[in-house]
């Protein structure tokens, strides 16, 4: 099912179109929070560490996989806003055929790399091994990620976000399963959380595909092209921004990475299981402000500009309820939460489980900040305005990572904590002042700088 969001009112449309997206980031979260999970637990400390050294490498691939589901949902919600459908099918085979082809380049370089970034880092030799083994079998699924985070995209621009939902909770719980088959009962170890992924995301992205096309053949268009090098560079023109966006990020937390990682291996695993929690609140920020981010390119599209104003006020609202909710939880619940990723009965976890508590009780309370800031993103993001969306994005990390470096020589661990709320509060300003700018000048567009024209 595809949702024309260009009419109608605004509230009850983004509300019901960002629902099922939020329930599957739920779901979406287990796969890496499982992978920690049963690595703390099953196996032990030092696999938890293992794993958590080697997620902001993944997140790396992730970024760029991301950046293209950006680039590609604008280009295709704005022509599907403005009734092109021929345009649009280009546009989504275009995305499909690049993206896989990306994927595979990435796949043998990931490969072929994977020792050298986890030396970068300081990776600890007691769990350098199974970090690089994680991050081998990670990259050779490179290819089902990618394809199902496009996939993804296209149904979200489409304004579909109940099909992706579906397959990611079967994924999703087949993935917690087979993580506990390959590791409790197979002993396969850290492995056996990396290939547990690997098979349930193959099987997700696959079906995911299959119904992307089946659904977009029922749409009638006429006869279009299945790739177009221009469409290629109007879809590149809004994810190479995004990608170095998500990259930049990524490399930010690598050098966040480095840090921890000179802090012991006890601070490792508490930042592994802290770091989980935190993406999980982000992620659903996000998750809302790609729901605004369709909206807006859909309205932009059909060139119905006062209807922006009113999904930012509407998004703002579901960003800062979902914050608050995750402060409270992650404020009063943080010790049990932490303990979730570790089993206490195997003693020498309490260092652990001090820092990942710290990190949750320093960083939960702005999640305010941040829920605002990236839904004044969305817009940005939504209307094409990409140099601005980058340079709240930069601002952010840029402050998070120059903190980090200067407060940990005086505070340890707690000065890399602390870097977080000083750049989200900073760059959640520069966001809501260029959404201010962005929207008053909004009402006096022509079509023409419609960015598909």
């Amino acid at each position: 099912m595809v949702k024309d969001m260009t009419k109608g009112n605004v509230a009850p449309i983004l509300l019901k179109f960002s629902i099922p997206l939020l329930i599957s980031v739920i779901f979406q979260q287990l796969y890496s929070i499982a992978d920690s999970v049963i690595a703390g637990r099953c196996i032990n400390k030092d696999a938890l560490s293992a794993v958590g050294a080697s997620y902001p490498i993944t997140m790396i691939f992730l970024a760029i996989g991301t950046g293209m589901n950006i680039g590609c949902s604008v280009v295709i919600s704005t022509l599907f806003g403005a009734k092109d459908y021929k345009k649009m099918k280009t546009a989504v085979f275009t995305s499909l055929i690049s993206t896989g082809a990306l994927a595979v380049v990435l796949t043998v370089v990931g490969y072929f790399t994977s020792g050298l970034f986890l030396k970068l880092l300081g990776t600890d030799d007691l769990i350098f091994a199974d970090s690089q083994t994680y991050l081998n079998i990670y990259v050779f699924g490179l290819l089902f990620l990618f394809i199902y985070n496009i996939c993804t995209g296209i149904f979200t621009a489409l304004g579909d976000g109940n099909t992706p939902l579906y397959f990611l909770i079967g994924s999703s719980l087949g993935n917690i399963g087979m993580d506990l088959l390959l590791v409790a009962v197979f002993k396969m170890g850290v492995a056996g959380t990396a290939w547990a992924t690997f098979i349930c995301q193959g099987i997700c992205s696959i079906l995911a595909f299959i119904v992307l096309v089946r659904r977009i053949k029922k749409i009638n268009s006429g006869k279009f092209k299945l790739f177009e090098w221009k469409m290629l560079g109007k879809i590149s023109s809004l994810s190479i921004p995004s990608i170095l966006q998500q990259s930049f990020v990524s490399v930010g937390q690598l050098f966040v990475q480095s840090l921890v990682n000179s802090c012991g291996t006890d601070v490792v695993a508490g930042y592994a299981s802290a770091i989980k929690l935190n993406t999980f609140a982000i992620t659903s920020f996000s998750t809302v402000g790609n729901s605004v981010s369709s909206f807006t390119a859909q309205n932009i599209g059909a060139e119905q500009y006062q209807r922006v104003r009113k999904g930012f006020r509407v998004g703002a609202v579901l960003c800062v309820g979902i914050a608050a909710l995750f402060t409270i939880v992650y404020v009063v619940f943080s010790n049990e939460l932490i303990y979730l990723f570790m089993d206490e009965t195997q003693g020498n976890t309490e260092a652990a489980a001090e820092a990942g508590r710290q990190f949750l009780t320093i960083v939960s309370p702005f999640y305010l900040a941040v829920a605002l800031k990236l839904t004044g993103d969305a817009i940005l993001r939504g209307g094409g305005r990409v140099g601005a969306f980058m340079v709240t994005t930069f601002s952010d990390l840029i402050l998070r990572v120059v903190f980090a470096f200067i407060l940990k020589p005086h505070f340890g661990a707690t000065g890399i904590w602390l870097s977080w709320p000083v750049g989200w509060t900073i760059s959640g300003i520069i966001s809501i002042t260029l959404y201010i700018i962005y929207v008053r000048k909004l009402s006096g567009w022509k079509s023409e700088n419609n960015i598909c024209n």
